[in-house]
């Protein structure tokens, strides 16, 4: 099955702008100054959950003016289905952080169950803390557990289909410059 790229094409055009390139900017600036604040002599690891991280942790990352050790981590709980399974690691987190804080960034929380599991997983293996920052918070109450929450969060957005920064449209347009909704969804 091949891609219609005229149709990724149309949903962009069609899309409704939510926050404009600045607006994103200016909400990463949010995020750094407070995630500096709180970490700033922690010596925490960061890790970027792939792929949906990347954008906004290449953004974050050199607003942090302090001492980081910087990895990734890429996981999965579907297995090409549409319900979750026991957390599946295509790469594990490859630096030592017991004893020490993680951040965890990701580009959204929408019902959270993957970046949940990934917070259970990284407190059970001995850090120290374990804090996440998210670029985009889907409000909506379908959260994988009702606590869970973002300890950082660039904007809050209401419940659409959203892609830009990270976010797909079918693997599409993670370098949208801003945050967009699919039209009618």
């Amino acid at each position: 099955m091949s891609t219609d790229l005229e149709h990724i094409k149309r949903v962009y055009i069609e899309s409704d702008l939510l926050f404009s390139q600045a607006e994103v900017e200016a909400a990463i600036d949010r995020m750094a100054q407070d995630i500096t604040e709180q970490l700033v002599d922690a010596n925490p690891v960061v890790f970027t959950v792939m792929n949906g991280g990347l954008v906004i942790a290449g953004q974050l990352l050199p607003r942090l003016n302090f001492p980081l050790e910087a990895s990734y981590l890429h996981a999965t709980r579907y297995r090409n289905t549409t319900s979750g399974h026991e957390l599946e690691w295509k790469v594990p987190p490859m630096v030592d952080f017991k004893d020490r804080p993680v951040l965890i960034i990701d580009d959204i929380l929408d019902e959270g169950h993957t970046l949940a599991a990934i917070i259970d997983y990284c407190r059970d293996k001995g850090a120290a803390s374990v804090q996440c920052a998210v670029l985009v918070d889907k409000q909506h109450d379908r959260k994988a557990r009702p606590d869970l929450k973002a300890d950082y969060v660039g904007l809050e957005i209401e419940d659409r289909y959203i892609f830009g920064y990270g976010m797909d449209y079918q693997g599409y347009w993670r370098n949208a410059p801003g945050i967009f909704a699919v039209k009618g969804m």
